[in-house]
């Protein structure tokens, strides 16, 4: 089932805006970091359509109030993985999106996918990648005893977390820290580095070399 919000106010595009398209899964903090770099002329893009993988995701809130159109595509309501992001990629180009910006989407994605946008995908991690993939970044962090921890943004590979590298930012780890804190300033960095790894993305002026994304 595809459940949708009509585009609100601001949904006709930008002149020469790039498209982006949003998958979340929660509660959106970064899709609204996104949303405010654009208010703020800080990022030249326009996000054409957020869509969720669960219906009840608070981040489709903060896309209705910022007059973005919405979509619930449930992955359950799909019978492979395959079908479903067949969905995901038709409504995604429905909509001219030219980028995918994760922001905690908690679905693996597959080759039906990636195969649709080719080095054209990001996501935001919680960690120094390659350290720490998978959940839980921060607390995994914390356990580990590391003094360093901080926030990665990287393209979208077949390897979990494991894309060329765009962007990172180094959080020192203090010793009254928890799990939580940490994860709390962790976000903030967050915050900072996706929309400007949005914004080198969308300026095409870089090229992969092995694993490494070099600016040109």
């Amino acid at each position: 089932m595809i459940l949708g919000s009509e585009p609100g106010r601001g949904s006709e595009p930008a002149a020469g805006a790039r498209r982006i398209g949003v998958l979340i899964s929660g509660r959106g903090s970064n899709l609204q970091a996104l949303i405010d770099a654009i208010s703020e002329q800080r990022l030249d893009a326009e996000v054409a359509v957020v869509i969720a993988n669960r219906p009840d995701a608070p981040g489709l809130e903060r896309a209705r109030a910022a007059g973005i159109e919405t979509l619930t595509l449930a992955h359950r309501d799909f019978a492979s993985r395959d079908l479903f992001e067949q969905a995901l990629v038709s409504e995604l180009r429905a909509r001219r999106v030219t980028l995918v910006c994760l922001a905690g989407f908690m679905r693996l994605l597959g080759t039906t996918f990636l195969d649709a946008f080719p080095n054209a995908i990001l996501n935001i991690h919680p960690s120094l990648l390659p350290a720490f993939p998978g959940v839980s970044a921060q607390e995994q962090a914390w356990l580990h005893g590391v003094k360093i921890a901080g926030a990665t943004v990287h393209l979208v590979t077949a390897d979990l977390d494991g894309g060329p590298i765009v962007l990172q930012a180094a959080v020192h780890v203090r010793e009254d820290d928890t799990a939580e804190t940490l994860a709390a300033r962790i976000l903030i960095e967050e915050h900072r580095i996706y929309p400007e790894a949005v914004r080198i993305v969308l300026q095409a002026n870089w090229k992969i070399e092995g694993r490494r994304f070099v600016r040109v």
